[in-house]
């Protein structure tokens, strides 16, 4: 049977959820990364939340700044919380004793330290300044393998802070069980922050990039959404109940509705009505089995105000619970955040029917274009084990077309039905259409259908029986058949 390790949990859930449940307890590590790059936060955040959880912290640092000039920076940080200091967390600076009498005094200065302290996490910020004081390599190894010797018979897990950038072989990295590495890149106008573990001894870890932000919070880190969940997090719950689409014409024309925890892509141009087939949709939700609005381009009070005029009232299913509407703009944002953010609402009022609108709005954010077909199927297989069925509207380019264009690689195999809407000329008008590409393991009426809306939303009929070329956009006439 194979033994777990004992945890200590850093208390930001991102990385936890990165270190597979947080640090080795009596582990060290590095936190390395540029000026600015946040490893500060991180260790201090870490250092509160462990205080907060009952446990004993000491801060050492090796370098000129002064404790009043750190305190006035963390005071803007939620996590801060000066009544810890000096009971539960103890700042020492050992810059005087590192300059005047090297590297043999500081490590008996933090020895008695976290004797007295009774310390269950040591952070030495600063090991850039003890290397460059070190004569050769070997003091470098002999400074960090005495502190690691006196803290892990205290039973202490340390951190050691550096703004350098230590390759794989450095002796630093060669002594520590785990370095974690902290950068920002710059992508565009867009400067995006990015951790990584670089080295997880003895545990399990999420390996590549991972972006992370600084907010009042302080650190917030989302591990890649396909990381996170290369297996969805439950079992999928499949089975062959119905929900309605919110549309009765087009249960009729597929089965009886949509296969709970389903996804659903509607296609089509703006102004198609994808939109308002989604309020049909999110129409449906009740106390018992929420909806969710997961917009981009809608804000909240312009959705209510289309909802309305299509002839549904949608406060009070607010007011009821029955629904939720979350509304996140497309100018800022990190692919991941959002995949977070999506999936906590889920979670926080057991949703069960999502409508993504739009694809489009996702993909904005994004840096790094490759990812997205790997993160959408992740995506919508956790939202299926959740017991979610979710619609997803993209837009297509171009109102009128012989090109139909998947949004991205892979997309038809990715969800269960495809709804393709489009603007018709017909007979010298401008006429709506749906027709049904794929609802996967079902029956249904591949007919091309007249897309209406009025006083009480969509409904379709079917159309364009004398008609050809009609998904290119321009139809014709075959009467004179």
């Amino acid at each position: 049977m194979l033994e777990q390790l004992k945890r200590l949990a850093t208390g930001i859930a991102g990385l936890d959820a990165l270190l597979k449940g947080g640090l080795v307890a009596g582990a060290s590590y590095i936190v390395q990364g540029r000026p600015g790059s946040g490893k500060t936060i991180l260790a201090n955040q870490l250092s509160f939340n462990h205080a907060r959880n009952g446990g004993k912290v000491l801060v050492a640092t090796l370098l000129s700044e002064s404790h009043e000039r750190l305190f006035q920076y963390l005071s803007t940080l939620r996590f801060f919380d000066p009544s810890r200091i000096g009971e539960q967390i103890q700042f020492v600076s050992a810059f005087d004793t590192l300059q005047s009498d090297g590297l043999d005094e500081v490590v008996k200065l933090l020895r008695r330290e976290i004797a007295r302290q009774k310390a269950t996490v040591l952070v030495v910020d600063g090991l850039l300044n003890a290397r460059t004081k070190a004569e050769s390599q070997i003091d470098t190894k002999k400074f960090i393998s005495e502190l690691q010797g006196h803290a892990a018979f205290a039973g202490c897990t340390v951190l050691f802070l550096t703004s350098a950038r230590l390759d794989d072989g450095s002796p630093e990295h060669t002594m520590v069980d785990g370095v974690i590495e902290m950068g920002e890149e710059l992508i565009g106008a867009r400067s995006v922050r990015r951790i990584q573990l670089r080295k997880t001894r003895g545990s399990g870890a999420l390996s590549g990039l991972h972006d992370c932000e600084i907010t009042d919070e302080g650190l917030v880190v989302y591990p890649r959404l396909e990381s996170l969940y290369s297996h969805p997090s439950r079992q999928d719950p499949a089975d062959r109940t119905l929900v309605s689409s919110g549309v009765p014409g087009l249960d009729a024309l597929i089965g009886g509705g949509l296969a709970r925890a389903s996804a659903t892509l509607a296609m089509g141009p703006a102004g198609v009505g994808k939109t308002s087939l989604g309020i049909q949709f999110l129409a449906q939700g009740t106390p018992e089995a929420p909806a969710l609005h997961f917009g981009f381009y809608e804000s909240p009070q312009r959705l209510l105000l289309k909802a309305a005029a299509l002839g549904f009232d949608l406060e009070p299913l607010q007011r009821s619970g029955a629904l939720h509407l979350c509304w996140q703009p497309t100018t800022e944002g990190l692919l991941d955040g959002l995949g977070a953010r999506l999936l906590e609402q889920v979670e926080t009022y057991g949703i069960k029917r999502v409508l993504i609108d739009s694809l489009g709005g996702m993909t904005r954010v994004t840096t790094n274009p490759a990812r997205l077909s790997d993160f959408f199927a992740s995506l919508t297989g956790e939202l299926r084990a959740r017991g979610v069925t979710v619609l997803v509207t993209c837009e297509m380019r171009g109102l009128i077309g012989p090109e139909i264009n998947s949004p991205m690689p892979d997309m038809s195999s990715v969800v269960d039905n495809i709804f393709v809407m489009r603007f018709v000329e017909y007979a010298s008008e401008l006429k709506r259409m749906m027709t049904i590409l794929k609802v996967r393991d079902s029956v249904y009426d591949p007919s091309l259908l007249e897309v209406v809306i009025g006083a009480r939303g969509l409904d379709f009929k079917k159309a364009f029986k004398q008609a050809e070329a009609v998904l290119t956009g321009s139809a014709s006439s075959t009467s004179h058949y």
